[in-house]
């Protein structure tokens, strides 16, 4: 939920709060957020276990939350040129020129958001859109209630319609190439 405000907000006034408070800036407007579930986290947990074993070693670095990631910032922006910095639940950036101080300036290669039930419109609307229009190249929805993982992977700039992988499915990032994912481990 955003919170009131008359104020068009940037990265820079991010970066001069309160640095206990986790939020995220999506043009312009704030969004607090509230702790996540334990079901949440252990998918989390395990998820990110799985891609940082794969990818040590290689190019591609893995970052779990909190990583802020300014999807639309370039290199020659500012922190008060941007207004928006999300914090996906796993990031995935094959692109070191992309990685600075602050996170990721830039689209990552692969994001994944966990549902709670806070944040579940904002990750299947809200977040969905701007990863598209951002170039996130793979986009998963996992869904620890219902034990799915929806599978959005980008083709001429869009996502279309979602592969879901169930609990107990071998799930392939595609974003990775080689990488399969055991899913009965996440919601275990």
């Amino acid at each position: 939920m955003a919170l009131p405000q008359e104020k068009h907000y940037t990265f820079g006034d991010i970066l001069r709060g309160d640095e206990q408070e986790r939020v995220e800036l999506i043009e312009g407007q704030v969004y607090m957020m509230a702790p996540p579930t334990r079901a949440h986290q252990h998918a989390l947990s395990e998820l990110h276990g799985q891609l940082y074993d794969y990818l040590k070693g290689k190019p591609c670095e893995v970052y779990p939350a909190p990583f802020g990631v300014r999807l639309f910032e370039t290199a020659d922006d500012r922190p008060e040129d941007s207004d928006t910095m999300v914090e996906p639940d796993i990031s995935v950036i094959c692109d070191h020129d992309k990685l600075d101080d602050y996170g990721c300036k830039g689209a990552p290669d692969f994001i994944a958001e966990i549902l709670s039930p806070s944040t579940q419109g904002q990750d299947r609307v809200k977040k969905f859109n701007l990863y598209e229009r951002a170039g996130v190249r793979e986009y998963w929805i996992v869904d620890t209630e219902t034990k799915t993982i929806s599978v959005h992977t980008l083709e001429d700039g869009q996502y279309h319609s979602p592969q879901v992988f169930v609990s107990g499915a071998s799930v392939p990032i595609a974003a990775l190439g080689g990488l399969t994912i055991d899913t009965a481990a996440i919601f275990e």
